[in-house]
């Protein structure tokens, strides 16, 4: 019997089977693409929620710090708590909604940075703070809903909302923001209807003696519309991520895709015509072929609807996938590459040679949006970060003096 000391290691297995490759050179390309399209004096805010689209939160957040993001958005307390176990000291901005005080005590306790949306909520937050010994008053941020109809107070009580928040104690007004609806859409009527009211909202606030030091509007989406929209902080998921959220927003910028998903070859066979190739005889051979077995499948998040829909790269070529994907495995015909071999790597998403497949074309085939596809891949896929940039020289690194 093996010993524990003889069992092999987890680390070279990682790219035995399947596995996302996240490419945080093409990472810090984005966010700096990004900065230079942005308004004087905005900053960037890195999405990061959901694991950071798929991409593995910890490691996507930390490098888009160093590649000069200045804020990170999440969606709920424990992926901002992740992000403080791992270190990082930047403020984070919880985007979605919290309501409890065990809620509240959790944010304060992990220096994350709420959103109110409710005078409910407002009075929950300031009850419980002053129950903690805070140091200084706890920040929070303003969601307005300008026309999303999803969290925030109605645009239209902004200055109530904005003085009831600004008259409690333990609470500090740290920005005010709202969210836009169709920014990806080529149509701009009601991003702009959106924007109106924003800044309706905000002026009234202001009349009533209410000044949120920082104002934020922009989506990616909107980032690569107008600086019109960018206030004073941006919020920037898929752009970051190298995909553009509608082709009409990519011109005058060069995104590169952070995430690959490869697996490899585990069977190569022959079958004959009239062969049923998986569950169901969705594919039926029509003439001899040369299959391969692939070790991915639905249970890793590659969508079982692509079945008889897409393909795979292989040494550079596009070939068809066949049959039904199962949970663990699907099926390539492989009829045009000579000699395939087991263990030879497949990729799914991303690029080999000069051929591509992203994930929008998995969106366009299935009728969904891009975002959905880099969220669905399930973690027994390992996250494999390539292609680390060297840190930039540190403003208070020593240099070398020149000899007297």
């Amino acid at each position: 019997m093996l010993s524990w000391e003889h069992t092999p290691s987890l680390i070279p297995m990682q790219r035995e089977r399947a596995w996302v490759e996240i490419d945080l050179s093409a990472l810090a390309h984005n966010v700096q693409q990004l900065q230079m399209r942005l308004a004087a004096g905005t900053e960037l805010m890195a999405v990061v929620k959901a694991d950071a689209y798929g991409h593995g939160a910890v490691a996507i957040a930390q490098s888009a710090l160093q590649a000069g993001a200045t804020w990170l958005g999440v969606a709920t307390i424990p992926e901002g708590i992740e992000l403080r176990e791992a270190g990082i000291q930047a403020p984070i901005l919880l985007l979605g909604a919290t309501n409890t005080a065990e809620q509240v005590q959790a944010i304060a306790r992990w220096r994350l940075q709420p959103t109110l949306c409710t005078p409910r909520q407002a009075l929950v937050f300031s009850e419980t703070a002053g129950k903690l010994t805070l140091r200084q008053p706890l920040p929070v941020h303003l969601k307005l809903d300008t026309g999303m109809s999803r969290l925030g107070a109605p645009w239209q009580d902004a200055a109530a909302f904005g003085q009831l928040v600004q008259g409690l104690p333990h609470l500090h007004i740290a920005s005010a923001y709202s969210h836009l609806a169709t920014a990806d859409e080529p149509d701009e009527t009601v991003m702009r209807l959106q924007q109106r009211r924003f800044e309706a909202a905000i002026a009234q606030m202001r009349q009533a003696g209410v000044n949120p030091p920082k104002l934020h509007l922009a989506n990616s989406a909107a980032t690569l519309a107008d600086s019109a929209l960018h206030y004073d902080r941006v919020r920037v998921g898929l752009a970051m991520y190298g995909l553009y959220p509608a082709p009409h927003l990519a011109q005058g910028i060069d995104l590169r895709p952070v995430m690959q998903i490869k697996a490899r070859v585990t069977q190569v066979k022959a079958i004959a015509p009239g062969t049923g190739v998986s569950y169901g005889y969705r594919f039926i051979a029509d003439r001899d072929m040369t299959i391969a077995t692939v070790a991915i499948g639905y249970a890793d998040g590659v969508p079982r609807n692509l079945s008889n829909r897409m393909t795979g790269l292989v040494r550079g070529q596009h070939v068809p996938q066949i049959g039904a994907i199962t949970m663990d495995q699907m099926m390539l015909d492989v009829s045009t590459i000579p000699n395939l071999q087991e263990g030879e790597v497949v990729t799914l998403l991303g690029q080999d040679g000069q051929a591509r497949i992203s994930a929008d074309d998995w969106a366009e085939t299935l009728g969904t949006i891009s975002w959905e596809i880099l969220c669905s891949f399930k973690h027994r896929l390992p996250r494999l970060t390539i292609n680390q940039p060297q840190p930039a020289r540190s403003a208070q690194q020593p240099t070398a003096r020149p000899s007297s």
